[in-house]
């Protein structure tokens, strides 16, 4: 067992990491919220049928009752109307704000799921516990929880936090090959932005099993410094924003292709790789330092290129909760391990792109 301490006062949390730790979850839950009388599992059509019975019974087995709130698996549930639905199945359930919700899922589940949290009865309490690697290592920790509009991803959302994250990495062993290099492509985020040696680590590995085999490792690293990034600046005003190297670009890439082409962890390769291109070309990033964000992403089969003008994209960037008036800020790579914040005049950006 890992235990990382996410230090922000009274919000303050841990997030435990270890193999096995779902039959677990129940009585870890009726220990941390013993008012608690009734649990709702938000999760989807793809991890509901595999794990939400085991985590029910774990609940049960805690003297909680248990809801099951099931939405579509992928990025096209998270959105208003979805959101919507699963208010009104957690208010027809009877849950009160002594009660807890748990998100059982990726990405998408836990960001809808804890924004129903955040908004249900003006806040209840809510528990991550991520299924995908994308989730363990970025989207469960922070506090961000959001869903999209129509004119872009999470436009929609609020900070706040959740009261803990169980990390099972066994629930990895089900996660497709796609999807486990989908979450791979933030980890290697982590390691360009603040850890070149997680970077080194990632790009040695002999193969996928090799990699899950020492995932454990992987995992709370990445969950260390977006905890320690987190801590000081928890409403992403300053440092939290390295946390976006290769996001801006990969928002863009999502959306134009309808979220239904690529997944959120290759638009954000594609992000990385041309974002760094550019400002090594412009001589911000050390020559050479692209052609090692694109081996690693060739060896876990990510794409760096969306094959589309990048004009095409700017109207979405424009959108972008980065920009701020006539001006946004990137992240890019003062060195391999060492990202930093870089505002721009918006006119700029089209040299930014290539």
């Amino acid at each position: 067992m890992q235990t990382i301490h996410v230090d922000l006062g009274e919000h303050a949390y841990d997030i435990e990491i270890a193999a096995g730790l779902l039959p677990q979850v129940g009585a870890k839950v009726a220990k941390l919220l013993p008012k608690a009388r009734k649990a709702a599992i938000i999760s989807d059509t793809n991890v509901a049928p595999l794990y939400a019975d085991k985590l029910q019974k774990s609940l049960e087995n805690a003297g909680l009752a248990v809801c099951q709130i099931i939405i579509e698996a992928g990025e096209q549930s998270k959105n208003m109307q979805v959101l919507s639905d699963v208010l009104e199945q957690l208010a027809a359930s009877g849950m009160t704000r002594s009660d807890v919700v748990l998100t059982l899922g990726g990405g998408v589940v836990g960001d809808l799921g804890g924004f129903a949290a955040a908004s249900f009865m003006r806040g209840v309490a809510f528990v991550q516990i991520p299924t995908s690697l994308l989730a363990q290592i970025d989207s469960s920790v922070g506090g961000k929880v959001a869903v999209d509009l129509k004119a872009g991803k999470n436009l929609a959302g609020a900070f706040y936090q959740p009261k803990a994250v169980f990390i099972d990495t066994e629930l990895l062993a089900t996660l497709s090959t796609r999807f486990l290099h989908d979450g791979l492509a933030e980890a290697i985020k982590y390691g360009c932005i603040k850890d070149a040696a997680l970077f080194e680590k990632i790009a040695a590995y002999a193969d996928d099993d090799a990699l899950l085999a020492d995932i454990g490792s992987i995992v709370a690293a990445c969950c260390a410094i977006k905890a320690r990034i987190v801590e000081q600046d928890e409403f992403d005003t300053g440092l939290r924003m390295l946390l976006n190297f290769g996001h801006t670009l990969g928002h863009a890439v999502e959306q134009h292709f309808g979220y239904s082409y690529f997944t959120h962890g290759e638009g954000v390769a594609i992000g990385m790789y041309q974002l760094t291109a550019r400002t090594e070309a412009m001589g911000i990033t050390p020559q050479g330092t692209v052609e090692r964000i694109k081996a690693v992403l060739t060896k876990y089969n990510l794409p760096f290129d969306a094959g589309v003008e990048k004009k095409l994209l700017l109207d979405t960037m424009a959108k972008d909760k980065k920009k701020n008036g006539n001006s946004i800020t990137l992240i890019v790579l003062k060195q391999l391990g060492e990202g930093a914040l870089q505002k721009i005049d918006w006119q700029s950006v089209p040299e930014y792109l290539g």
